[in-house]
């Protein structure tokens, strides 16, 4: 029975839902019957839709990597380099908009990318950061070839920064600079936080979903861990967390930031959880990313 419950959290964890159309509770907004009923059966997730498009002009492509991505594209005239977004797990690139606007104001191209399964994207599989290392590559080489000689710098939260962080360590990419937000130390610690924000056992269930996520999607779980990824990293690299993220504890941003084997700041966002640091914390994330960027406040 056990064996069952796992099985199925680990692939409504990794596959998204053609036929549900309203997004899940988030695991510590559940009441005891609604726990109960996720724990036997898993949450349902919809695959991410765009619900907005951006406020400026823009224009969409597509991509191949494991599937056919869907991106979208602000140029800017000011031009002072690219900046690619990465969006975070049930997420799209519509979500990413706001910080879109942030570098557009700062004088960047703009390209916004959805992963495999998500948003305009096809498919309806994720694999948390990992076989999404592909869709990094795909997006860096096509801006390197729309953009020749242009500064790039990829922007990753959560999932996007984990798959930012896995495309270096697999495909060896080399753009400029990255800016990781809150991404977790390890798949299993991933898993782990899953089951405690329901109050429930982390051993052995968290092992066994990350086993049966991985037998489901085709890859080693257990060998997806960003920590060890970044002793790879020896790009500039900004890595950025909230002070009230439940999700991903500073322990982990602490031994990624550790591990990084390039030139690398950390700074914690005092007032976010984990979200768009916009949101709570806007001027300490524009400093920040400023000062990493050499850009001039003005």
């Amino acid at each position: 029975m056990a064996n069952v419950i796992v099985y199925n959290h680990a692939y409504r964890f990794t596959h998204f839902s053609q036929t549900e159309t309203t997004r899940p509770k988030k695991p510590e907004e559940l009441n005891l019957k609604e726990k109960v009923t996720a724990l036997f059966k898993g949450v349902s997730v919809p695959k991410p839709v765009n619900h907005l498009e951006p406020s400026i002009p823009y224009s969409t492509f597509y991509l191949q990597s494991h599937n056919q991505l869907e991106g979208w594209e602000i140029p800017s005239e000011i031009s002072k380099g690219v900046v690619i977004l990465f969006h975070g797990y049930m997420s799209c690139k519509a979500n990413t908009m706001p910080y879109a606007m942030a570098f557009y104001n700062k004088g960047y191209h703009i390209i916004a990318i959805d992963f495999m399964g998500h948003g305009g994207s096809q498919g309806l599989e994720t694999t948390i950061g990992f076989k999404e290392g592909l869709d990094v590559k795909v997006a860096l080489d096509y801006a390197k070839e729309k953009f020749p000689g242009q500064e790039i710098i990829l922007h990753g939260s959560s999932m996007g920064a984990v798959a930012i962080m896995k495309s270096i360590e697999q495909y060896d990419i080399k753009p400029d600079k990255i800016i990781l937000e809150c991404p977790f130390g390890s798949m299993l610690e991933t898993a782990k936080g899953r089951f405690e924000v329901m109050g429930l056992p982390t051993s052995p269930l968290a092992q066994w979903l990350i086993l049966f996520g991985g037998w489901q999607t085709g890859f080693d779980a257990f060998e997806h861990n960003p920590i060890e990824y970044a002793k790879e990293i020896e790009i500039p690299s900004l890595l950025l967390n909230g002070g009230k993220d439940a999700r991903v504890s500073k322990k982990e941003i602490d031994a990624i930031y550790n591990n990084l084997a390039g030139k690398k700041s950390v700074r914690i966002l005092e007032n976010s959880a984990h979200q768009i640091y916009l949101t709570n914390d806007g001027p300490a994330w524009n400093a920040a990313v400023d000062e990493f960027l050499g850009v001039k406040l003005h």
